[in-house]
């Protein structure tokens, strides 16, 4: 294992250059390495995985080793990945501290989880984490466990392809009461569609509504933050439904008689022109 002085570890989030989660984060995580901080210069929230395609990405210096980018978090990991930081790789890869919880199906929503997600698909292990948005919390606590996490991950690292979705609630460190390895719980909103009228009379939409949450399987990530416990939830990027793949194969037969004229006359002359850069 690296020792401190030789070890780079990246932050980034989604709440933005600016916000305090980022601060507390980076100078917890000090103790453990050369800290770079590359984050959104604006608020990233729920853009996932989104990655910034047709217009023209900027580094922006703020102070030594913070950078802002004018773009998601997962294209502040692949800039400091691929070009700040080249050759030398992070040896870990740290998204928060979020204001709010990341749990359940929202993962897939997150742009904290996607820069973490995005450090894991260079190589590089990660984890994301998240505090209860509660008058009560305190970025402190969060970057306490943050800091435990990444010890140990840098002590015995993680499973390939894997990330740790942390979740930590708003409660003083000498009342959590542990920390719990989950599973993703299920997550839905209740009239999430909110519609409100504008001055002039015209209809406009938030989409809000109350969270729901309940366990797939226990113990969930919902069920150990009810019971103040900090959530760790592994995740991976595979979202193949394997059971489904098995019982659709029997479609495979039947499916496969069909002409598909379309597909052959292109595949006889039609020139295609993939842009790989396109999804």
């Amino acid at each position: 294992m690296p020792s401190a002085k030789t070890r780079r570890i990246l932050v980034t989030n989604d709440d933005g250059i600016d916000a305090a989660g980022i601060r507390v984060l980076a100078k917890a995580l000090a103790v453990l390495g050369e800290v770079w901080v590359v984050a959104p210069e604006k608020t990233q929230n729920a853009v996932g995985r989104a990655m910034t395609l047709h217009k023209p990405l900027r580094l922006r210096k703020m102070r030594a080793r913070w950078f802002a980018v004018n773009g998601t978090p997962a294209d502040c990991v692949t800039l400091a990945v691929c070009k700040l930081l080249e050759p030398t790789l992070p040896t870990l890869v740290v998204s928060g501290i979020n204001k709010g919880w990341n749990l359940g199906d929202d993962v897939t929503n997150s742009g904290t989880v996607a820069g973490a997600l995005e450090g894991m698909l260079h190589g590089i292990p990660s984890m994301a984490i998240s505090l209860e948005d509660c008058t009560r919390a305190s970025y402190a606590v969060a970057g306490h466990f943050a800091v435990r996490l990444a010890e140990r991950i840098l002590k015995s690292g993680l499973p390939e392809g894997t990330i740790l979705n942390v979740n930590v609630p708003g409660s003083k460190k000498e009342t959590i009461a542990g920390i719990q390895f989950t599973s993703l719980s299920q997550r839905r909103y209740h009239d999430p569609v909110v519609e409100k009228v504008d001055p002039r009379g015209g209809l406009y939409y938030w989409i809000a509504g109350e969270r729901q949450s309940w366990a797939r399987e226990k113990p969930s990530d919902h069920d150990a933050v009810e019971m103040n416990k900090v959530s760790v939830t592994p995740l991976h990027l595979d979202l193949t439904n394997y059971a489904a793949l098995n019982s659709l194969k029997s479609w495979e037969k039947s499916l496969s008689k069909e002409k598909f004229t379309t597909v052959s006359s292109v595949r006889r002359g039609t020139k295609v022109n993939r842009d790989k850069t396109s999804i």
